[in-house]
Order: C-alpha cells, then structure tokens, then sequence
C-alpha cells in the first residue's frame, strides 16, 4: 500500500451490494457498490509498529465504500485508492518542528512592509491644510 506497507489482496475483504438513488434498471440490477475492510488487529503483514500506529488512529478495522460510478471495476479502484490513502496518512510521522530565530533581512522586509502600509494609512486620511 506505501513504501514501508505492503497488504497482500488475501487480507482485504470485499462486499459488493446495490448502489442506492437513480440509475435506473442498471442500478437496480447490478452490485456496484463496493465495501472494502481491513483487519488491522489480525494483520501478519504489519509491523508492531505500523499495527500500533495504526490502531491508535484508525481503530481496529478501516472500512472504505465507493459507490461514485456504475461499474464495479472502477468502485473497486476507488476504494483500494481511499484506503491506500487513508493507511498512508495514518502511517505519516509527524516531523517535530525545530524553531528557529528570523534572520536579519526577514526583520527589515517586516519593518519595511510595516511602514509602507502606514504611509498608505496615513495618505488615506484628510489632507493637511496649511494656512
């Protein structure tokens, strides 16, 4: 599914049904709808890691449905994209961020754009009669 993920097809569980709203006979004929599981708790093929990570995010099962077109074979890519999507956002570390102090020239760019938009300011106001 990721780099460091790979899910054999015996792992997923797929259930076709009835895709429901309009479509007609086709829709009333034809198992479009497609429900894809996967058991993180029972998976061999994460790590201890991954299978922590993944629980403490996801639970114990994830669960996609796709119903968006009529046929079956591109439900079925919908969905094993959303869950290569949703497994991979799970399983993204988070960087911890390293503040750091602004340089020099971002200072002066500040106070430079401070003071332009003052003089805008200070232009838009009544002009100064001198008498």
């Amino acid at each position: 599914m990721t780099r460091s993920c790979v899910l054999p097809a015996d792992e997923l569980v797929w259930k076709f049904t009835a895709s429901g709203g309009p479509g007609g006979q086709h829709a009333n004929t034809s198992n479009t709808r497609v429900e894809l599981r996967f058991d993180i708790e029972s998976s061999p093929s994460l790590g201890p890691r991954q299978r922590a990570r993944l629980l403490e995010r996801l639970g114990p099962t994830v669960r996609v449905v796709a119903s968006d077109e009529r046929s079956q074979t591109r439900n079925r890519h919908l969905a094993l994209e959303r869950l290569r999507t949703k497994l991979a956002e799970a399983l993204r570390v988070e960087v911890q961020r390293q503040p750091t102090r602004p340089t020099r020239a971002s200072k002066v760019r500040r106070v430079e754009a401070k003071r332009r938009r003052s003089d805008v300011k200070r232009l838009r106001g009544r002009p100064v009669s001198e008498e």
